[in-house]
């Protein structure tokens, strides 16, 4: 049996959900299951579409919704993220996936849409073959001690500083 690992991608640098991304096409490559939730994220994401049509054993689910949070959280925007918890921890415990995205992850739990302990819940008993993936910011110092792997992208430049605004088939 092959030993899983969690990686997190953190930091205000672009790249995080990318490269996780890059971890699924890998994935794929190797017959492998993946499952993605993504918090916090809804719509016909140019990544997603490509992922359906590409790979069969992939599965996307969205734990967001049309409205972009700031500040503090609705209510219909901490239900629909516990709803997508339940999703993300019954693929984890399945047994059907090889490889599980956390989409925005850490970024949900600073918004204050999910508790740190249900994520690392998942990290502690997650089974030894599932590869577990966490993106987002602000990753707190609990889950950088548990998880086995973390990068941080940092920003060093960013033509959004300039006003270009995210553009579809490279940021969306």
């Amino acid at each position: 049996m092959k030993r899983g690992y969690t990686h997190v991608y953190t930091g205000d640098g672009k790249g995080k959900t990318t490269a996780a991304l890059g971890l699924v096409v890998r994935a794929c490559g190797a017959n492998m299951k993946v499952y993605i939730g993504q918090f916090m994220k809804c719509g016909p994401y140019c990544e997603i579409k490509s992922l359906k049509k590409l790979f069969r054993n992939v599965t996307v689910e969205q734990y967001g919704r049309k409205c972009f949070i700031r500040g503090k959280p609705s209510e219909k925007d901490i239900e629909v993220a516990l709803a997508g918890l339940r999703k993300l921890s019954t693929a984890i415990a399945g047994g059907k996936y090889d490889l599980i995205i956390a989409d925005e992850a850490n970024t949900a739990i600073a918004a204050g849409l999910i508790a740190e302990k249900d994520i690392l819940n998942l990290i502690l008993t997650k089974p030894v073959n599932v590869e577990l993936v966490l993106t987002g910011r602000s990753v707190t110092k609990d889950i950088v001690r548990f998880a086995d792997l973390v990068t941080e992208m940092k920003e060093i430049k960013h033509y959004y500083n300039k006003g270009v605004k995210a553009r579809r088939g490279i940021e969306m």
